[in-house]
């Protein structure tokens, strides 16, 4: 006898429920046939609220018995729910797996094999993609940024302008372009950030999140946060030397 399952989920001309489209294919996956219900109306939404005591949708019955919610299906089927306060190194990881990638890829295309110039486009990618995220909202990264950065609490100008400054070097750098200018902003937004979170992290012993990724992250301020400092403290002392030579 086939499993049945009913779902009942928005799905109105200016809005379709993302959870409602996720919890019919989880369904589906385990197996249910899926009695799809659509709440075509904010009327018709609010009643089926009412009736049943609820206060979202999706909603999903099986064997007469109310599950709930797309998270209430994925915990009754084994599956892991997203802690939305839980921290995770994720974000920062994917942008360091996309730059080596990328610094691979360009390596093996263009100078056929990988080369010193590979590790520096990678420094010179992560740095890119890293103020990238950070430039999407200022004012919420300068927030976090505050929280931690010794010049930044100081000098709040400086928290605005750190998503610049990384993005500038990172160009620069990742074009040998101007090192008299990539060079020390490298050097300077490097140093003063790898000891702000080895001051925060390794002294002070707090447990707050990164702002690397963006301020809206949940990335823990440790290890990852030091290495990404100084990689472009790194990144700036190579270049110095071999503009030197």
């Amino acid at each position: 006898m086939a499993k049945t399952a009913k779902l009942y989920r928005m799905v109105m001309d200016t809005h379709v429920c993302p959870y409602g489209i996720k919890s019919k294919s989880l369904l589906e996956s385990e197996g249910f046939e899926v009695e799809d219900h659509h709440l075509t109306t904010r009327e018709q939404t609010d009643a089926f609220k009412a009736e049943h005591s609820v206060e979202t949708t999706p909603q999903t019955f099986i064997d007469g018995e109310r599950i709930g919610g797309y998270d209430a299906l994925r915990e009754k089927f084994g599956k892991s729910v997203k802690d939305p306060d839980a921290t995770s190194y994720r974000p920062v990881l994917a942008v360091f797996a996309v730059a080596a990638a990328l610094a691979v890829s360009l390596s093996i295309g263009l100078l056929d094999g990988l080369t010193i110039r590979t590790v520096e486009w990678f420094v010179a990618f992560s740095m890119a993609m890293l103020a990238m995220l950070k430039l999407q909202d200022v004012e919420q990264f300068s927030t976090m940024f505050v929280g931690y950065d010794l010049l930044g609490r100081r000098f709040v100008p400086y928290a605005y302008a750190y998503p610049y400054l990384e993005a500038l070097a990172a160009v620069l750098m990742a074009g040998r372009l101007f090192p008299w200018l990539s060079i020390p902003i490298a050097l300077f937004i490097g140093t003063v950030g790898a000891v702000s979170v080895f001051y925060a992290v390794y002294v002070q012993k707090r447990e707050i999140k990164c702002a690397c990724v963006g301020g809206g992250s949940n990335v823990p301020l440790g290890f990852v946060s030091l290495t990404e400092n100084l990689a472009m403290i790194a990144m700036g002392i190579w270049m110095l030397l071999r503009a030197a030579l």
